[in-house]
């Protein structure tokens, strides 16, 4: 088309739409700078990104976590601690990883809603508490699978970046915004009922 070529006379005379979902993620070098918080600000820059593939969504998801690093769990133990405004919604997400076959933990003020919106989860103390268990006991003892945790404002508390540091130490997947983890249900619900498949590009593209 740059060099003056017509559309029509390469055969393109139809929009194309695919029958599968292309899902890219950005990678970042979380475990070469240990203790460092993982939330995103202006200053950092991915090193690289990856895509996954297939003609399910929530699958392609998935494949793009696994690439990245960042494996979504089909079952087992999940933290969450988020911030206020986020605790409405927080409370829906959980109640599918419920229903989902996952156990959940919660701390404080995201303990209390998911209680009162009758969300099966049980309490842990906040490191600030001094006291046990906390989830950093959890994760040393590979008894969390999967984090959700959003910062509390411009300034995280410390035992904040404590939590998301050590789930990368630990190798665990770990969410820092509701829309990942709202994205992640859909893929998690993917890889329960469905085998994962890779094929080719060339089988995507022929």
């Amino acid at each position: 088309i740059m060099v003056g070529e017509k559309l029509v006379d390469m055969g393109f005379t139809e929009r194309i739409v695919p029958e599968h979902f292309c899902v890219k993620e950005a990678v970042f070098p979380w475990p070469r700078f240990p203790g460092i918080d993982i939330v995103l600000g202006p200053e950092m820059k991915s090193t690289g990104e990856v895509m996954g593939i297939d003609e399910d969504w929530g699958m392609a998801y998935a494949k793009s976590q696994i690439s990245a690093f960042n494996p979504l769990p089909r079952e087992g133990n999940v933290f969450l601690s988020v911030n206020d405004r986020d605790k409405e919604r927080a409370a829906v997400i959980a109640r599918e990883l419920a229903d989902l076959g996952f156990k959940l933990f919660a701390t404080g003020g995201t303990y209390k809603t998911l209680a009162e919106a009758e969300v099966p989860c049980e309490r842990l103390y906040k490191l600030a508490e001094r006291r046990r268990p906390n989830v950093l006991d959890m994760m040393k003892n590979g008894d969390i699978q999967f984090i959700i945790n959003t910062p509390s404002g411009q300034a995280p508390r410390e035992d904040e970046v404590k939590i998301r540091s050590n789930a990368i130490a630990n190798h665990i997947p770990v969410l820092t915004n509701l829309r990942a983890a709202e994205t992640s249900i859909l893929a998690i619900r993917s890889v329960q009922k469905n085998e994962m498949g890779v094929q080719t590009l060339q089988e995507y593209h022929p």
